[in-house]
């Protein structure tokens, strides 16, 4: 897919399910989530390579080593009539933070993004991800700061359905 100096991105397959596990679980332990994780790989195989995939999972290697990933699926604008293309995490072993791999799997996204006519990428970060944000920034995003995400759980959307 792409290389950045001795970063290569590449898709996801069915045999990686274990290291997209992997750094779903240290994700959740970087945002003090870990105690939210249910995902086990079934779940996780069958949601991005089962009969309808739900999301796309990009991995970074340094060096034949693990390094990274990223998830992430379209969503739609109704304004501009096109797709987006929603990032729903990246992740970045500790130990290559500073080299690279961030930037590669942004990189990465945003040619996908552009080859499926996307109009934009679009992402959430949590509040006192300082680094990230100061990252994200670097790349030229902006805040949506009129915008409050909102969310259904499990429980309600089961609540709502019945009702």
């Amino acid at each position: 897919m792409s290389s950045q100096s001795d970063v290569k991105i590449r898709p996801a397959g069915p045999t990686d399910i274990p290291l997209v596990l992997y750094f779903v679980r240290a994700l959740a332990e970087y945002e003090r989530l870990a105690d939210h994780v249910v995902a086990d790989e079934a779940t996780l195989a069958r949601s991005l390579f089962g009969p309808r995939p739900y999301a796309e999972c990009i991995l970074a290697h340094v060096d034949d080593a693990p390094a990274g990933f990223a998830v992430y699926f379209h969503n739609f604008s109704t304004f501009a009539g096109r797709p987006g293309l929603y990032l729903e995490d990246i992740f970045v072993e500790p130990k290559f933070r500073r080299h690279r791999v961030g930037l590669a799997l942004f990189r990465a996204l945003s040619q996908i993004a552009l080859e499926r006519d996307c109009a934009h990428l679009q992402w959430s970060v949590l509040d006192w991800n300082e680094l990230a944000i100061g990252f994200y920034k670097k790349l030229g995003a902006t805040f949506l700061s009129e915008w409050k995400t909102m969310r259904l759980g499990r429980e309600h959307v089961e609540r709502l359905a019945s009702s």
